[in-house]
């Protein structure tokens, strides 16, 4: 049975609490696009939890500073829901791993789309030989 640690736990419970918020209770005008929360860290000592957040479409820079504006109310709403004796400081980072996922699947689909021309060319040419 694999361990699964304390604050990856804690990390787990943070995320849904904050992924839930994301979806019905941050009244920001800035965030205004597809915000989704990929991962959180929590430190060994329970005093920082670091939020990794997906941002689709919109301005990215402006949902960061919204999503920074709220750290307090969010904070307080973890500390609602995730029963600690001390609730850890929230910080926002942007994780980009999605959009680079996407950019590489357009990338092998247009090698495949060569390859498949390329062949295609080929076997042109030797049938009318």
């Amino acid at each position: 049975m694999a361990s699964y640690s304390r604050t990856q736990r804690i990390g787990e419970e943070i995320r849904k609490v904050i992924s839930t918020m994301l979806i019905s209770g941050i009244k920001d005008y800035r965030i205004n696009s597809l915000i989704s929360v990929t991962d959180v860290e929590v430190t060994s000592d329970l005093s920082y939890a670091y939020v990794y957040v997906s941002i689709l479409g919109g301005n990215k820079e402006s949902s960061m500073a919204g999503l920074k504006s709220a750290c307090g109310y969010i904070r307080k709403e973890v500390g609602k829901n995730v029963k600690l004796r001390h609730t850890p400081e929230i910080i926002f980072k942007i994780d980009d791993s999605i959009e680079k996922g996407m950019y590489m699947e357009n990338l092998i689909k247009k090698v495949n789309e060569d390859n498949s021309k390329n062949k295609k060319d080929f076997s042109d040419d030797s049938q009318g030989e």
